[in-house]
């Protein structure tokens, strides 16, 4: 457990809105090992972005608080940490690609410009250096004639040319964890596939550790070595990627598996999950998943069920495990 690059304990993010208190990420708890792909798996609006924002500290203000928890990076907290020397810390030890790169990329600056900031900022480089740094970037994420394409605007390229360039300025400080936030949702199915290879070799080049954040169980196992599935602000079920799909314990992450349909059977119906995610501001009592549960049981209504261990680094919160 000595490779551990990123520690996240008891990591709690509130919004205070005129509706209440709504409790984006409620008490999560993880680990990302060096070189290790970790996924982070749910619904939409069950924290998984929210999760990642909290981790730099860039959690939508003045709603927004980061309440409770530690954030270890290596070892140090990064919520005690002044804004200034989170700077530091936002693009050379922590990148992240957005979901949509037409939204992260800035349409009246060229490609260069745009993957040299980064580099200017945290590598102190300048003039020649600085400007074959930003054309070697361009050309690991393999994005054909670099020194043309650096004088581009974000509108003149394909939208998986545009992901690869925002994967390229995240990863232009080589930072230790890379934050990959849906970064596939935009694109078709065979430039997803290209992408995603892509990841896996740049991981493969720099060692870099990966948060994967997606609701696609396809990609989790095809990239992720760890699982962490997320529901209501919580993780209730971490497991290793091939144990979490062998043995699946929690009744969400059942659903969530039975969702997706095998394809190499017919159905005549697709599988869905009964009733709608919780409000945030006025989670139920007890287990926030109960509503939609066909297992619960009378526990089940007052009292949310502690983490326990149902295997090797397999971990679950649900009575009907214990």
């Amino acid at each position: 457990m000595n490779n551990i690059v990123l520690e996240v304990r008891d990591l709690r993010t509130y919004f205070y809105t005129r509706w209440g208190v709504v409790k984006a990420v409620d008490g999560v708890t993880f680990y990302l090992r060096k070189g290790e792909t970790l996924g982070l798996v749910g619904e939409s609006g069950c924290g998984k972005t929210i999760t990642s924002l909290s981790l730099l500290r860039l959690v939508p203000r003045p709603a927004g608080k980061i309440v409770a928890g530690e954030i270890l990076l290596e070892g140090e907290n990064l919520l005690l940490k002044s804004e200034e020397e989170m700077r530091k810390v936002r693009g050379k030890r922590i990148g992240m690609i957005l979901q949509d790169p037409m939204s992260s990329l800035n349409p009246v600056f060229t490609i260069g410009y745009q993957v040299k900031e980064a580099i200017k900022i945290h590598q102190r480089l300048k003039g020649y250096p600085l400007w074959e740094k930003a054309r070697h970037m361009l050309e690991q994420v393999k994005i054909g004639s670099p020194e043309v394409r650096m004088r581009d605007f974000p509108h003149q390229m394909s939208g998986g040319m545009r992901q690869r360039v925002v994967g390229a300025i995240s990863l232009a400080c080589e930072p230790s964890i890379l934050i990959a936030d849906e970064p596939t949702t935009s694109l078709d199915v065979t430039v997803q596939a290209q992408y995603l290879k892509l990841l896996k070799e740049l991981q493969e080049q720099t060692n870099v550790s990966i948060i994967f954040i997606t609701h696609d169980l396809g990609i989790v196992a095809q990239m992720c070595d760890r699982v962490c599935v997320m529901y209501a602000g919580k993780i209730v079920e971490s497991a290793p990627v091939v144990e979490l799909f062998d043995h699946p314990t929690h009744p969400y992450t059942h659903a969530l598996i039975a969702s997706v349909p095998a394809a190499d059977q017919e159905v005549e119906r697709l599988f869905s999950i009964e009733g709608q995610p919780p409000a945030l501001h006025d989670l139920p009592p007890g287990c926030t998943f109960k509503p939609r549960c066909a297992r619960y049981n009378d526990k089940c209504e007052n009292e949310f069920p502690p983490e326990v261990d149902v295997g090797p680094h397999h971990k679950v919160s649900c009575w009907q495990a214990m």
